[in-house]
């Protein structure tokens, strides 16, 4: 039966950082866990964390991650100095990892990283906690490559990792060594869990379409006739010389769902983020994008925002089997939440999307991140967001 612990925290030294975290988390600085999970904002060395990490926690497995911000129990923390934590103590999940996770690898990195997960797990794996590298991977494909080997009833949570929004590269640190373009996964087969994941976004879409003329995989060449980043730029209103720094935070794109998901959503549009772009001027897609699909930029709606999250956590609490959740897995969006004196503040969006959760008034262990995307199911299947409140509450249920 699987454990779950807990704790942020803001140092500049990577010994601090751990320790404290840890002891926050446990009680003490040198727990028994078999699994540690950090997540770090981008400034603080993923090697000095892990390394600490391995000294104080020598039975564990040590997976840590590249991210704009964390969240925790005590709320949400943007500083270069914040890190995250979340202990996994017993039986009842397996690890697996992958390097060399592209675009055109990711069905097959899927599939190889679901192998190495089932090859390590004596049960059937249920649910999985995934971490992928933030830029140029096709994560619909990903997501099928897992499936075609756990199978479609497989639910998959998670983020990708991210840089401080700039697009230029992200970091997974797996067991001490650092990687740029890998995926790590916790298969979970302990059968007393259960898990509810949903997502939300509440942002509208606008104005007239972008059409997508040409697209290979996750690349797309040409929008509108026209050289895809250049298009992009040009609707957005930057100069040519514009970076994803200055896009991320303002363009997301929207694609129409199906009809059958929107009510699911609680939005009819599905919103991808552009994290890099090619010398040729393709943009490298967060998922495969045929020709003719559609685009449209979007606008926050802080409004919206709000009442779609209060929507997904009533739905994911009429859900929820009786008891708190004993652990909480977080992915979000920076451009989430009220924007007030030239930034956007995060900190009620969190409140309220903790207290739903509460414990005897006790925030349950809770591991967040500010990432480039999030996993989460959508309509019942697995499906990979941009820009979205995800959250994934584990349950303890009868085995039976």
């Amino acid at each position: 039966m699987l454990e779950f612990r807990s704790g942020t925290i803001r140092a500049v030294n990577a010994e601090r950082a751990i320790l404290e975290a840890l002891e926050q988390a446990y009680g003490t600085d040198q727990p028994e866990c078999s699994l540690l999970l950090i997540n770090a904002v981008v400034g603080h060395d993923l090697l000095a964390l892990s390394a600490v990490a391995a000294r104080q926690c020598p039975q564990a497995r040590i997976l840590a991650a590249s991210c704009a911000g964390v969240v925790g129990r005590e709320g949400p923390g943007e500083s270069m100095h914040d890190i995250a934590v979340m202990g996994i103590t017993g039986e009842g999940c397996s690890v697996a990892q992958v390097d060399g996770l592209l675009g055109p690898t990711s069905f097959e990195k899927g599939a190889e990283l679901a192998r190495g997960l089932q090859e390590a797990a004596p049960q059937p794996v249920r649910m999985l906690y995934l971490l992928a590298s933030g830029i140029d991977i096709a994560n619909d494909r990903l997501i099928a490559g897992i499936e075609s080997v756990l199978g479609p009833e497989v639910v998959i949570f998670g983020a990708t990792s991210s840089d401080q929004m700039q697009g230029v590269s992200t970091h997974q640190a797996i067991d001490g060594v650092l990687y740029q373009h890998a995926a790590f996964a916790v298969g979970i087969w302990d059968p007393s869990l259960a898990v509810i994941t949903q997502a939300s976004h509440g942002f509208v879409a606008v104005g007239e379409p972008l059409w997508v003329s040409e697209a290979r995989g996750n690349r797309i060449v040409r929008i509108n006739g026209q050289p895809a980043w250049s298009a992009y730029l040009e609707r957005l209103g930057l100069p040519a010389d514009a970076s994803e720094a200055d896009t991320i935070p303002i363009g997301a794109l929207a694609e129409l769902l199906p009809a059958e998901l929107t009510a699911d959503y609680g939005n009819d549009h599905i919103l991808r983020v552009v994290t890099h772009h090619t010398a040729a001027g393709e943009i490298i897609y967060a998922t495969e994008c045929a020709a003719g699909t559609s685009l449209r930029l979007t606008v926050r709606d802080e409004e919206r925002i709000f009442a779609d999250m209060d929507r997904m956590l009533a739905a994911m609490t009429a859900a929820a089997p009786p008891g708190p959740p004993v652990a909480v897995f977080h992915a979000d969006c920076l451009a989430r939440g009220r924007r007030l004196f030239n930034r956007v503040i995060k900190e009620e969006l969190v409140h309220r999307m903790q207290q739903p959760f509460l414990d005897q008034g006790q925030v349950p262990p809770w591991f967040g991140m500010y990432g480039f995307g999030e996993y989460a199911q959508l309509g019942g299947s697995n499906a990979y967001h941009n820009y979205t409140t995800a959250l994934a509450a584990l349950y303890r249920v009868d085995p039976a």
